[in-house]
This record gives C-alpha cells, structure tokens and sequence, in this order.
C-alpha cells in the first residue's frame, strides 16, 4: 500500500480531514503504541478519534485506493457516532457498534454485532463490502471456522464483481478448509468457496488489490493440495508466480517492485525453484542496503536450493540489520539452516540466542506461546 495506494493523488482530498501516521510495530521503543493498540495482522489500518484517542474503526489487509475512501468515510462517522451516542438499533448504528469491538479486539462480540448491522443492511450498501469482511475476521480470529465459511459463501454473489470479491473468496475457503473432516457440511463448503475462488482467478481483476488475488492463490493451491491434486496445485503455483512477475514488471520504482518480493519468493519455494527468486533479491539488498527482509529472504531461497553456506551469509547481513520480533524470526530460520546443514551444535545455540532474544523483547512483542515453542524446541532437538 506505501507503494501503489498511499502515493495516490485522490487522497489529497483526505488532506486536513486526516493526519496520517505510520507505526514501525518492530522497534521496541513503539511498544507502548502496540499495547495502547494492539493489532493481530499485518498490514491493519486505524482510524483514531483525536478527542479520546480510541480506535474508531480498524480495517485488517490490504485495500485498494476506493476501499481506502470508504474505511476513512465510515471511520469519520464512527467517530462521531461515539462522540454523540446513540441507541444501537439502526444498521448503521450497529456497525459502529460492531467496529467498537472489533477495534478493542473483542472478536466474538464483533461478530455478534457485525451479524446484527447485516441484517438490516442493504446490500447495494456502501459500507456492506466492509462490514462483511470485518465478519469473517472476526469468526476466523474466534474460531468460527463453519460461520466464516457459511457467511462467505452468502455474501459472495453479492460482492463477485467488487474490489471485496477476492478476499470474501479467500477468507471463506481459508476458513472450509480449516474445518474438521468429520463435519458434514466441509466438503460443500470448500467445494463452493474454491467455485467462487475460480471465478475470480479467472475473471478480470481490475480494481482488486493485488495482495488479496496473491493470497487467493495460496489458499487455492492448498485446496488443491487438500484433494491430493498435484498437477492442479502445480498449475494454480506456476499461474500465482506469473501474476506476480507481471505486477512487479509494473512497478516504476524499486519499492513498487521489492512489493512483491515476499509473495514471490513464496510461490517460488512452493514450486521448488526458490533459483528464481535470487536476482529480485539481490536487487532489493543493493537497492535497499538497510533493510533486513532482501538478505533474509535469499537466506530462505538459499537454503531452498540446498546452499547452506550461501544462507548462512545471507542471514548474518540480515541479522546486521534486523531488530525486535524480525529478528526472532530470523534466528529461527538461521536454526533450521543448521539442521538442514547437520550442524546440531550450532543449531542449538542459535535456537539458545532466539529464546534469549525473545525473552529480552517487550511483552507487547513477543507472545507466551513464541517462549513456549522455542523452549520446547530446545527440549526436543531434532
């Protein structure tokens, strides 16, 4: 979005209405910003009322420049909602509601209320596309993998020729496809939601965001991977790369570009020729020397290819650069080289220095559950 969506010139209208701030959530002395708002994916967007410093809204992922319109209206009016207060019977009221909770991290009760302003909502409803995918965050974050599933499935002929089409698609057959085998109604879930994931795939994409097709992708190809379908999880990785190799071509600058590294490089590792992603990265490393995420990411492509002292180099100029919870990610990494290498001893004492660095972050950083997996990796080496 800092590449393709935030640059854009209609947003200058946005000027004086909105002051703008972007959050660095890696950096320690950013802590206290990540327990005042704490946030459980990246990228997720907060529209702040100034007066009581609480979030009025909260958006998770990637949006197009038209989506963004549309959060930072409902967010104005979310806003004055909470300073004037009003009953909660009207859909709209129930939204603000819903985004109040959703905000707080409330999810369940989210979703409730989510439900709530839908069913009195119209469709054709500016702040329905929205709303709905909101909801399926909100199950999926709590658990509720069968209502996501079922509210994607309802809601997509309604939102098919939207900007919202491939992330209703791609939440809603992430959703059927985490479903328990015993469930009866798994098999017409996923069968529906991969339908729906086909037709955007093979539909035109104006207007989506490139993230979320990227990510419609993925999840296609791990239904195709659920039914045992090699050839067709080959098909749906080789179609993701090309996609992804054509907007970069696009892109004007070099971040426009490096955008699309991580979703690269990805595809590659799936089709086993993490080679390709090699000159992207290396391009990224000159053009952005003080960043991390280049060197660690040829440091995966690497170790794809089975060249472990090429990884290991690659992590130490990313280890140079790295900080806060990136770094606990990298060490990670760095431990699974060594394995992969047959080096245990080294392995061990980088998994060592990941659980000292974790424990050394602020908690509002690193999770009781990350502590936990790093100590039961060093109880049970592999």
């Amino acid at each position: 979005m800092r590449a393709f969506v935030f640059t854009d010139k209609a947003l200058g209208r946005q000027a004086g209405r909105f002051v703008w701030l972007s959050i660095n959530t890696e950096k320690r002395e950013n802590a206290a910003v990540l327990a005042k708002y704490p946030f459980q994916a990246s990228p997720t967007l907060f529209v702040i009322d100034p007066v009581a410093e609480k979030v009025v809204l909260k958006y998770v992922g990637g949006a197009t420049v038209p989506q963004l319109q549309r959060i930072l209206d409902d967010g104005a009016r979310a806003a004055a909602h909470g300073r004037h207060g009003r009953d909660g019977r009207k859909p709209d009221e129930w939204l603000a509601k819903a985004d109040a909770f959703y905000s707080a991290g409330r999810n369940k009760e989210a979703a409730e209320a989510y439900r709530a302003a839908l069913k009195g909502m119209a469709t054709s409803s500016p702040s329905y596309p929205r709303a709905v995918e909101s909801l399926l965050f909100a199950l999926s974050a709590s658990r509720q993998h069968e209502a996501c599933a079922t509210v994607a499935r309802e809601a997509f002929p309604h939102l098919r020729a939207s900007p919202s089409a491939a992330s209703v698609a791609g939440s809603g057959l992430d959703c059927a496809l985490a479903l328990d085998k015993s469930l009866p109604s798994k098999s017409a879930l996923v069968s529906d939601l991969a339908g729906d994931a086909k037709e955007v795939l093979r539909g035109p994409r104006t207007g989506l965001a490139v993230d979320d097709v990227s990510g419609l992708y993925q999840t296609f190809a791990e239904q195709r991977d659920s039914v045992n379908d090699a050839a067709g999880k080959r098909k749906v990785v080789e179609e993701w790369a090309a996609y992804l190799e054509a907007e970069a071509a696009k892109g004007k600058t070099p971040e426009a570009r490096a955008a699309f590294d991580a979703h690269r490089i990805t595809a590659y590792l799936e089709l086993g020729q993490p080679e390709r992603g090699i000159p992207m990265l290396e391009a990224s490393e000159r053009d952005f020397p003080d960043d991390y995420n280049p060197p660690a990411r040829l440091a995966l492509a690497y170790r794809g290819m089975k060249k472990y002292d090429e990884a290991l180099a690659a992590s130490d100029r990313a280890l140079l650069r790295a900080y806060g919870p990136r770094k606990l990610v990298i060490l990670n990494a760095r431990a699974d080289i060594y394995d992969k290498k047959g080096d245990a001893a080294a392995a061990k004492k980088t998994r060592e220095d990941a659980l000292a660095w974790a424990e050394s972050l602020p908690k509002e950083q690193v999770s009781e559950r990350q502590i936990a997996a790093l100590k039961k990796q060093l109880e049970t080496p592999n």
